[in-house]
C-alpha cells in the first residue's frame, strides 16, 4: 500500500469504471477519466493504492464531506474500489486499512460512508475494520430508476476513536 501517484490514475478510473458498471457499490452512473482522478490528487484528497508486482488492483479515497463547513475538516467520505480480478483476496482491506491510516496522520478524526445493504463483502469489509454502522437511510437515491437504501459507517480516528 502507499499513496498514489500521477501514474496511478488511469488504474484508479479504470477500476473505479469497473464498480460503476456493476452497479452494486455506487449510485454513480457517469465513468472517469484518468485527468479527473489527477485532479483529486492536485486538491490534496488522500487516495491510496494497493498494487502486486507493480499492478494496481485496488484504491481508496478520503473526498472531503461537506468542506464548506470547518466543523468537519477533518472528516473524510470514503471510497473503496478493488479491480474485478482481485476481489476478494484481501486487497481491499488492505487499502482501506492503509487510508484509514494516512487520514489518521493527516489529523482527520472520521471517516464514513454509505453503502448498498446488499453490497455484503463491502459491509463485511468495514466491519473488519472496526466501522460502526450508524443507521439506514431508505430510499436514499435512485439508481436505475429503482429506489435504494444505504448503511451509514463511519470509523473515528485518532482521539476520536471510541
Amino acid at each position: 500500500m502507499r499513496p498514489a501517484r500521477r501514474e496511478d490514475t488511469g488504474a484508479i478510473a479504470r477500476i473505479y469504471n469497473e464498480g460503476i458498471e456493476d452497479g452494486f457499490a455506487t449510485f454513480e452512473t457517469r465513468t472517469r477519466r484518468a485527468e479527473e482522478v489527477a485532479g483529486w490528487l492536485e486538491e490534496g484528497v488522500p487516495v491510496v493504492v494497493g498494487e502486486e508486482g507493480g499492478r494496481v488492483l485496488a484504491w481508496a479515497a478520503a473526498h472531503p464531506y461537506r468542506a464548506e463547513r470547518e466543523a468537519y475538516r477533518g472528516v473524510g467520505e470514503f471510497s473503496i474500489y478493488v479491480a474485478r480480478e482481485a476481489r476478494g483476496r484481501g486487497a481491499g482491506k488492505e487499502t482501506l486499512a492503509a487510508l484509514a491510516a494516512e487520514c489518521e496522520r493527516r489529523g482527520y478524526w472520521k471517516l464514513l460512508s454509505r453503502v448498498f445493504p446488499e453490497n455484503e463483502a463491502s459491509l463485511a469489509l468495514c466491519r473488519s475494520l472496526g466501522f460502526r454502522e450508524v443507521g439506514v437511510y431508505r430510499r436514499h437515491g435512485k439508481l436505475d430508476g429503482e429506489w435504494k437504501n444505504v448503511v451509514i459507517v463511519e470509523l473515528p480516528l485518532g482521539e476520536a476513536r471510541l
